[in-house]
């Protein structure tokens, strides 16, 4: 955020499912950035189960993708909702994110929480569970406005170009809130 440089955003959706209305969702969000930002958006396909014996000799990919975090001004973290709650391999990474103790990559983060579903409720409980799980992690998630993606598989069309205009603006301004308090966590830190 020196300067002329843009804030890195990094981001990853919850699902391994290549046709994933979630990775759709942050697809979208490329077109949607500030001026001021860019997104790099990561796949959390190939991350090992979380194994508490490899902590402190992680696999090179858990390095990574630590590292990868670690570089980000801020993420933007995109969720399925399964049986009510985050899916297992969203819990996974964050797990290897946050682990050892002592090593937690999200420590002081920011993050912007989005959801679809092809369901009514759109996430909206598994963003409820994200919540809780990322605030144990001291991470600033951004609270307003909750971006919920219901009815996902009509929002979308056959080359997954998201079509909700209304959610657009939402998402618009959930990533210029994302950028404002990565700014500001920023300054403070520097004061």
């Amino acid at each position: 955020m020196d300067g002329d440089k843009p804030l890195l955003i990094v981001g990853f959706a919850g699902s391994l499912r290549k046709a994933s209305y979630n990775k759709m969702l942050l697809n979208s969000a490329l077109e949607l950035l500030p001026k001021n930002a860019k997104l790099e958006i990561l796949d959390l396909n190939g991350l090992p189960l979380f194994n508490q014996d490899l902590e402190f000799d992680m696999p090179e990919i858990v390095k990574w993708f630590k590292g990868k975090i670690r570089e980000a001004d801020a993420l933007l973290i995109v969720t399925p909702e399964y049986n009510s709650s985050i899916p297992g391999v969203l819990k996974n990474a964050l797990d290897w994110a946050s682990r050892p103790y002592g090593d937690n990559s999200l420590d002081g983060k920011p993050v912007a929480i989005m959801s679809a579903s092809p369901g009514m409720l759109g996430g909206a409980r598994a963003q409820t569970n994200l919540r809780q799980i990322l605030s144990s992690l001291n991470a600033y998630v951004v609270n307003k406005p909750e971006v919920i993606v219901n009815f996902a598989n009509e929002k979308f069309d056959a080359d997954g170009n998201f079509r909700d205009e209304r959610a657009k603006v939402y998402i618009r301004q959930l990533l210029e809130n994302l950028v404002k308090l990565a700014e500001a966590l920023t300054a403070n830190a520097k004061s």
